[in-house]
């Protein structure tokens, strides 16, 4: 037997943690299907939510813990800790996979996770592709010409990433920041000499709203995009995205 935790930090997310904890339910319900005695734990980490998130949130079966610490990194840390704690799994035999709540996983978001730890993969590097419909047509043409899929760059975001429990305990987990906590967890887990693999095979999909819940994270790079598209330097190169 061996599990699963997810954890999924959330902040004012009334708008889209229902179709995140949707689609999340059917990596797990595949996952299970696959693998009948797989042990899942699913935690969303309510940061500060001053709006209806938490009502979205009981209406499905996952555990809530609230916390008031307006810190991507703690809320994540509290769902990581939560979801293992629920789990009578060894470590060694335990995924930890990692989302956002703005964001939407495909239905082989885990299965994938656990053929790379079956192969002996610590940490999976998960790439992220933004919502066309949030983006202007130039925006999502841009995107779609810089990103090529079965070339995954192996950058690394919190609302894609999977790591080994025994793994993550290692290398301290993650630290209490309030952005760039994912980069100091990868940081981390590559230091104690972890097998790494970059993936685009359980590419999720997240918002692209230019004013996100952390000051430099995706949408913030997205916004940088828009802007850069609108009026690009002279032979400027693409730019990179956070976690690069």
């Amino acid at each position: 037997m061996r599990g699963v935790a997810v954890a999924i930090p959330a902040h004012d997310e009334e708008a889209l943690i229902g179709r995140c904890l949707a689609s999340v339910a059917r990596a797990a319900a595949r996952a299970r299907e696959r693998e009948p005695d797989l042990a899942v734990a699913v935690v969303v980490a309510l940061d500060a939510c001053r709006d209806s998130t938490a009502v979205q949130v009981r209406r499905w079966p996952v555990d809530a813990v609230e916390i008031d610490a307006r810190s991507v990194g703690t809320a994540r840390r509290v769902g990581v800790e939560r979801a293992l704690s629920t789990l009578d799994v060894p470590p060694a035999d335990t995924w930890v996979a990692m989302t956002d709540a703005d964001t939407v996983v495909p239905p082989d978001w885990l299965t994938h996770q656990l053929d790379l730890m079956d192969a002996g993969v610590d940490l999976v590097l998960g790439t992220v592709r933004p919502d066309f419909a949030d983006l202007s047509a130039r925006h999502a043409a841009y995107w779609r010409a810089t990103h090529h899929r079965g070339r995954p760059p192996g950058n690394v975001h919190g609302a894609n990433l999977g790591v080994r429990a025994s793994t993550y305990a290692a290398a301290g987990g993650i630290p209490d920041l309030d952005e760039h906590e994912d980069v100091a967890l990868v940081g981390a887990v590559r230091a104690v000499g972890a097998r790494e693999q970059a993936s685009d095979v359980h590419e999720v999909e997240t918002s692209g709203r230019f004013t996100g819940r952390t000051p430099a994270g995706y949408a913030a790079f997205l916004r940088r995009v828009h802007a850069w598209i609108d009026a690009p330097p002279i032979d400027a190169p693409p730019l990179a995205a956070p976690g690069a």
